[in-house]
Order: C-alpha cells, then sequence, then structure tokens
C-alpha cells in the first residue's frame, strides 16, 4: 500500500464498509474516532474492534466533549425518537455541525502526515436526514480544505470521499458482505439498552436492520426488540 488516507471511524455500519473500500483500493488508513460525550459512547468499542478487524495503521480516539453545547439527543437530556421521523425532518438526534467539526480534524491530521485523502461514511438516501451527509456538503467541504490549509493552496490538493453517498442500505450491506467484512462487529444504536443490545426502534436501528432485510443478508445484530 503506497497511499495513505485518514478515515472517520465512527465504528458504525457505514464507516466500516467505508474503511473496507478504502483498503480495497490500496490506501492504508489513519483511522480518527471522536469522543465527543454521545449517550451511545459504546460506539467507541465498535471503533476500536473495527481498527482492528480492518488493520488500520494507527487509530487515534480524539476526546472532545459537545455535550457543553448540547442541542441534540446525543448529548442532551433529550429522549431519542422511537416511532420513527417524519418524511423531510431533522430529527433531535441531529448533532450541531458534527460532520463539519470532525471532518476538520481528520483534515487537521492527513495534512499533518501528508494524507491528501480523506474517507467518511456519509449517506444521502437511506439516512435521517442530517444537513451534513448531502452531497452539496461533502462538495463544499472539500472546496474548504483546498483554500484553508498550507498544503491546498500550495496546490497539493486534498480529496474528500464518499464512496456510499449514493446508494441504499441494502446496497451498503451488500458491499460490507462483498468485501468480507464481519458487520456485526459494528454498532448503530442511538439508545443503548443497560445490557448492551441494540434498542431496535430508534431510527438507526431500523434504518440497519431493514438494510439486512432488503439485502437478503443475515443481520448479526442483537435487539432487545423490533418494531
Amino acid at each position: 500500500m503506497s497511499k495513505q488516507a485518514v478515515i472517520l471511524l465512527s465504528g458504525g455500519l457505514d464507516s466500516l464498509v467505508v474503511g473496507g473500500l478504502a483498503r480495497e483500493a490500496g490506501y492504508s488508513l489513519l483511522a480518527l474516532s471522536i469522543a465527543y460525550g454521545q449517550r451511545h459512547a459504546c460506539e467507541l468499542e465498535a471503533a476500536n474492534r473495527v481498527a482492528a478487524h480492518l488493520g488500520v495503521e494507527r487509530h487515534i480516539v480524539l476526546p472532545m466533549d459537545l455535550r457543553g453545547f448540547g442541542g441534540s439527543a446525543l448529548t442532551a437530556d433529550i429522549d431519542v425518537p422511537k416511532a420513527g421521523v417524519d418524511e423531510g425532518a431533522i430529527p433531535v438526534t441531529y448533532v450541531p455541525a458534527r460532520n463539519t467539526i470532525f471532518l476538520s480534524l481528520c483534515l487537521g491530521w492527513a495534512e499533518a502526515a501528508g494524507a491528501r485523502d480523506l474517507f467518511i461514511g456519509v449517506n444521502a438516501l437511506d439516512y435521517s436526514g442530517y444537513p451534513d451527509c448531502r452531497p452539496a456538503f461533502v462538495e463544499a467541504f472539500e472546496n474548504l480544505a483546498n483554500i484553508a490549509t498550507k498544503a491546498g493552496v500550495e496546490g497539493d490538493r486534498f480529496t474528500v470521499h464518499a464512496p456510499l453517498l449514493h446508494l441504499g442500505k441494502a446496497e451498503i450491506v451488500r458491499e460490507g458482505t462483498r468485501l468480507g467484512l464481519d458487520m456485526g462487529l459494528s454498532w448503530s444504536c442511538y439508545d443503548p439498552t443497560p445490557e448492551g443490545m441494540h434498542c431496535g426502534h430508534c431510527d438507526s436501528c431500523r434504518l440497519r436492520h431493514q438494510g439486512f432485510v432488503d439485502a437478503g443478508v443475515a443481520d448479526p445484530t442483537i435487539y432487545k426488540a423490533l418494531p
């Protein structure tokens, strides 16, 4: 592997598959996970498992407690919705500017390490409606990266890769299967049970399970209950 990339690794299904695709494309991986005070902090344990599974070159878990800002069911005392999300609505699980903040950290590490490729598992089809998961965001951030860095303004340009951007969840599951990834290592639930199970009812659990169903692939996830 001669190319190096920084991947934003949440520990979720999408970041696992993105890591597999980046590895398949010949990149060695620097993986960045953020401990931001998320209520589903067990995703960081999943990120450690996924990093080991992908054979990343280095994995950093960076502390950045966003609970001081609040504004989200993932970082404040706000109930996680369990009855689905209205079409077109941005749910309360949206964390203000999360992907902008996290990709900026990936960018800083990439510039310092000499990597010029960033990978992120955003998806604009089967997702929760977050504005920072859309093609316009990815394009705008790449433009920003190339005017906000020494490397960029000197012509050593950055590329933001979002290979799942236009895939449905079932297609993502099929890609994980094709890549031979252990998708049971990943974590999706926003509101884990005290026993450490996926709740089965939050939007993220619903999307995850339906993806496996639609893909015709056995779901390895342990849910407390399903709708």
